[in-house]
This record gives structure tokens, C-alpha cells and sequence, in this order.
């Protein structure tokens, strides 16, 4: 009974070694992309990025600025900065949605496509996903795909609140943790 047992033991140790095997060459075929960006969300007054799209017909939430319901959507054209400040340099936008989407929480639910136009990925994008709680420091959303060179991107985004500038205007940091694979060795 003790020579199947120790057989067991072999053949799963066999298989866990050749499962590292697997993950290690896939992991092999991709490439690390790590960016660090600066989102300006100016909710209001002059240089507006932020306005309501929907205007949620659920409760009033108690977290939230005053008028703030269950439900509210906004579309967002955030300025992507290489710095925090306004005046660093542009290097894309952040085009999509987020929502409120707890009924007494500040949690939103994001969906946005980060349009890059400058740096090594000029002209790529990818689109980021996720539930954002607004009592967290550091809020973690996926990656969840891209284009130009960042197509078949996946990982995460880590981001949080680095400046208020005022009631309307914040700059969020995003750091960036993603991978791509890598392109197949073309041969002739």
C-alpha cells in the first residue's frame, strides 16, 4: 500500500512540475507594460471632462454630494497627463463611463478606454474595467484588453486620488500593470 501511495505522490509531483512548465513558457510570451499616467476629472465649471448621461432614477445616495442618486451615469474626455499638475505634459485621454452603482456606498462602476498619443505607445489604447470605492485609497480596476501595440493587453490599474484641485477638479494617478503577448518572429 505504501509503494501506490509514494507512485501517487510521484505522478502529482510530476504533473505540478510540469504545470509550472506551462504557465512559465506562456508567461514567457509576453512582454511587461508598465505605464504611470495622470487622469484630470473636472466635473464642472470651465474645461468641463465629466457631464452626466443619465440621471438615476434609484434613491438618493447618502455618500455622495447632494443630488447624487443610484443610478447617475456619467460619459468622461479626461485630460491623461505624464505629471499631476494641468500644466505637465499631455499623453492621451481616458474616454468612457462610470456610474454609481451602490445605493448607500461612493462606489462607482468604471469603464474606460485609455487613448495614448504620446510616448512609445502612441496611437495604442487599452480599456480598463472595474469597481471603483471612493473610501479607498488605492482602487484596483482590470485591464482587460487593447490595440496597436497594446493589443491582448491584460492586468490591472492601480489608481487613487493624487490631487484635488477643487469641488470639480481631481487628478487621479494610474499606475499601470499590464502584459501583452509577444509578437510571433517573423521568418522567410
Amino acid at each position: 500500500m505504501g509503494s501506490s501511495s509514494s507512485t501517487a505522490s510521484a505522478k502529482l509531483g510530476v504533473l505540478l512540475i510540469a504545470a509550472a512548465m506551462v504557465v512559465a513558457v506562456a508567461s514567457a510570451r509576453r512582454r511587461p507594460v508598465r505605464l504611470r499616467l495622470y487622469m484630470h476629472d473636472i466635473t464642472g465649471g470651465p474645461g468641463q471632462t465629466a457631464v452626466k448621461l443619465v440621471k438615476g432614477t434609484g434613491p438618493a445616495n447618502p455618500s455622495m454630494p447632494e443630488g447624487s442618486r443610484f443610478g447617475d451615469t456619467k460619459a468622461v474626455d479626461d485630460l491623461l497627463t505624464e505629471g499631476p499638475g494641468v500644466e505637465s505634459r499631455p499623453v492621451g485621454r481616458a474616454q468612457g463611463t462610470y456610474m454609481l452603482a451602490s445605493l448607500r456606498e461612493p462606489v462607482l462602476v468604471v469603464s474606460i478606454t485609455v487613448v495614448l498619443t504620446a510616448g512609445p505607445y502612441n496611437g495604442s489604447t487599452f480599456a480598463m474595467a472595474g469597481r471603483d470605492d471612493l473610501l479607498e485609497e488605492t482602487r484596483e480596476l482590470a485591464v482587460v484588453g487593447g490595440t496597436g501595440m497594446l493589443r491582448g493587453a491584460s492586468g490591472y490599474v492601480l489608481w487613487r486620488t493624487a490631487k484635488f484641485y477643487s469641488d470639480v477638479h481631481m487628478a487621479l494617478q494610474l499606475d499601470v500593470h499590464a502584459s501583452v503577448p509577444v509578437p510571433p518572429v517573423a521568418t522567410e
